[in-house]
């Protein structure tokens, strides 16, 4: 088979491999990895350029990783200000349209006086201003790693980051026909960038109270009967805290909905912030004027703790009358849970006991027999139905 048809077909199974990917983290790494292989290196890395605070954020390192590189880091960046040819190459030469061309570096490069550099093996840039050289030189010989190709990558029009490819020492050095097929290869990984994040924007609406920001009760359903699934796998505690706002009505009818908003905005912001001190929990918006929390792991009287400060916080916003609060905690005795319907029907009772008693504080499922009898017992109005099955209008 002809080199050009193995490059063909590399480029096929890279789009491919990026449009299988169902998560932005699955797409960086299938772009990386398949770049890897059609340019015949052992190590890739995607980077994006982060203009805000003006840096590079390398996204994932995939392939022959070297010591302390991680394959998706959390922090590794390079600040532009220490390679200001990355913002001229990423912007200033195409501003007038066209693709930007890769380019090639190698280990055999000059090193500065200091002969120490920081890393920026990640970081794109033009790779011809003599301190940016320096820096790649560096970083290419620590790693023992011979040469590199970087493609920067060109998204709506706009610098997005780069593509780093790279041999290690001892392999045949990138010649001007790989930086072609490199920046071939990035227009490729552009294209599958944007349907990522279109699928992403597609989701996030899907997933999201479009009023508050919080999870919808769509992601709740999910994720609550993920939750269940563990819990009866290996018994970890899963906690339920449901809410619902006092007074909202009121605010409506007498302050207008604008007011109103503004009051569910601002309850939702005091839940997501609560629901921060429960490492992992899910903090949603069900529906009108009711709220949850969703936690996996901590225990009950720990989210106990967590629902009666949220209940204090509530009770201190402008408008707003405070919330009716109540919890179901497999953590605590309310009998076995075999279902996310059941745990809501639980947490939604105690909830309901709550609003009727105007309590301040969290009304707890197994710490308050009542409220296993009225969750257990068929509701007696058309209201009360509606509350109990785990689900809203």
């Amino acid at each position: 088979m002809g080199g050009e048809d193995v490059r063909l077909r590399a480029v096929v199974s890279l789009a491919q491999s990026m449009a299988a990917a169902h998560t932005p983290r699955e797409s960086w790494r299938a772009a990386a990895l398949g770049a890897c292989e059609a340019l015949g290196g052992s190590f890739a890395a995607l980077s994006v350029w982060e203009r805000g605070p003006g840096r590079l954020r390398v996204l994932v390192n995939a392939g022959e990783r070297a010591e302390g590189e991680e394959e998706f880091p959390d922090e590794e960046t390079y600040p532009v200000h220490e390679f200001p040819e990355i913002t001229e190459f990423l912007h200033e030469r195409w501003a007038g349209g066209g693709e930007p061309d890769a380019w090639v570096e190698t280990a055999d490069g000059p090193v500065g006086e200091d002969g120490a550099a920081s890393d920026a093996e990640s970081a794109g840039g033009g790779g011809h201003g003599t301190g940016y050289y320096h820096q790649r030189v560096a970083a290419l010989r620590r790693r023992r790693r011979g040469c590199c190709v970087v493609a920067p990558i060109v998204l709506h029009g706009r610098a997005w980051g780069e593509l780093y490819v790279a041999r290690p020492v001892g392999e045949p050095v990138f010649g001007r026909e790989d930086a072609d097929f490199a920046t071939v290869l990035a227009a490729v990984v552009a294209a599958g960038i944007s349907q990522t994040e279109r699928l992403e924007e597609v989701r996030k609406l899907a997933f999201t109270d479009p009023l508050t920001g919080l999870a919808n009760r769509r992601l709740v359903d999910t994720r609550l009967d993920e939750a269940v699934e563990r819990h009866r796998a290996d018994g970890s505690v899963v906690s339920l805290v449901v809410c619902d706002l006092n007074g909202l009505k009121g605010v409506n009818d007498t302050l207008g909905h604008a007011v109103g908003d503004r009051l569910l905005e601002r309850f939702g912001s005091v839940l997501s912030r609560c629901g921060a001190m429960l490492p992992g929990a899910l903090a949603a918006r069900l529906g009108g004027d009711e709220f949850c929390l969703l936690a996996v792991g901590p225990e009950a009287d720990e989210v106990i703790r967590v629902a009666t400060e949220l209940c204090d916080r509530a009770s201190e916003l402008e408008h707003g009358d405070g919330v009716a609060c109540g919890i179901a905690s497999t953590g605590d005795p309310i009998g076995p849970v075999v279902s996310a319907r059941r745990l809501f029907r639980l947490a939604d009772a105690a909830q309901y006991r709550a609003k009727a008693a105007r309590s301040t504080k969290p009304v707890v499922a197994g710490r308050d027999g009542e409220v296993i009898r009225l969750a257990d017992s068929p509701p007696k109005s058309a209201h009360d139905r509606r509350r109990l099955r785990g689900s809203r209008p």
